[in-house]
């Protein structure tokens, strides 16, 4: 039964050194995500949200804190892996798409390189292989005149752009699952319903499970086929994405819901 989901979750605690001790970021979060499925999870900024995701990257200091708990990638147990072995497991098989794309790229080198590179990296193909799969993942999330874009750096591209990129990236390398951290925060309307249909067709195209992590409840209603709330550290309610929109159980979703701006 437990390899029917792609990623598992149990009693994952996180804890930050200080000087008061330890103090607890997040508290006992539990879920499972089943193959292309999607899981949102919602909440207010400074819920937990990102700690999370970072904890299941296993991209937190490891000195100054602590992650217990259990997290499994198709059965596997992966907390608690060595760096070099996690290097290997992010990006093939955990896709991350960050809430700032600026920062997913290196700005001295330009997008083909780090494209080229990245395939190269979790792949055996050469240069040209590479160059023309990332040419034709870059066509797939309807970028333009993807060769020019590959000689583009950063800087001259747009959020937008770039998170479709970086959503390019990760349907080369077909990873199991996708963490999206808030993937359409910066984004202006057109863009973040564009950003949506790719991760939609990610999952549709490539069978990719996707975690996705928004304060935002139009998106998660847009995409998600669960949702998971997250309030100060802990999850607070799970329900199927119909469910918590027309009968939310917990006061804090409720609240959250009555927050949306409402179309008159």
């Amino acid at each position: 039964m437990q390899d029917h989901y792609v990623l598992q979750v149990r009693a994952l605690n996180v804890k930050i050194k200080s000087e008061q001790g330890m103090l607890p970021l997040v508290q006992d979060i539990d879920f499972a995500i089943k193959p292309g499925e999607v899981l949102g999870l919602v909440g207010e900024s400074g819920s937990g949200k990102t700690i999370t995701c970072m904890s299941l990257l296993q991209l937190l200091d490891r000195k100054t804190t602590s992650v217990e708990g259990s997290i499994r990638l198709h059965g596997r147990e992966i907390n608690g892996l060595r760096a070099e072995d996690m290097r290997a497991i992010r990006g093939k098989e955990i896709g991350f798409i960050m809430q700032n794309p600026m920062n997913a790229f290196v700005p001295v080198h330009t997008i083909g390189d780090q494209f080229i590179e990245t395939i190269r990296t979790h792949s055996a193909l050469t240069k040209k292989q590479a160059m023309e799969l990332a040419v034709d993942s870059m066509d797939a999330v309807n970028l333009p005149q993807p060769y020019e874009l590959m000689r583009k750096y950063p800087f001259q591209m747009s959020g937008g752009m770039l998170q479709r990129v970086m959503i390019a990236i990760s349907m080369c390398l077909r990873p199991s699952v996708v963490i999206a951290d808030e993937p359409t925060t910066a984004l202006d309307v057109t863009n973040q319903l564009q950003v949506l249909r790719q991760l939609d067709r990610l999952r549709s195209e490539c069978g990719t499970s996707i975690l996705l992590i928004s304060h935002d409840l139009g998106v998660i209603s847009e995409l998600a086929d669960e949702v998971a709330v997250i309030y100060k550290g802990r999850i607070v309610e799970k329900a199927d994405v119909f469910q918590l929109f027309d009968h939310p159980q917990h006061e804090y979703t409720k609240k959250l819901l009555h927050a949306r701006p409402k179309l008159v």
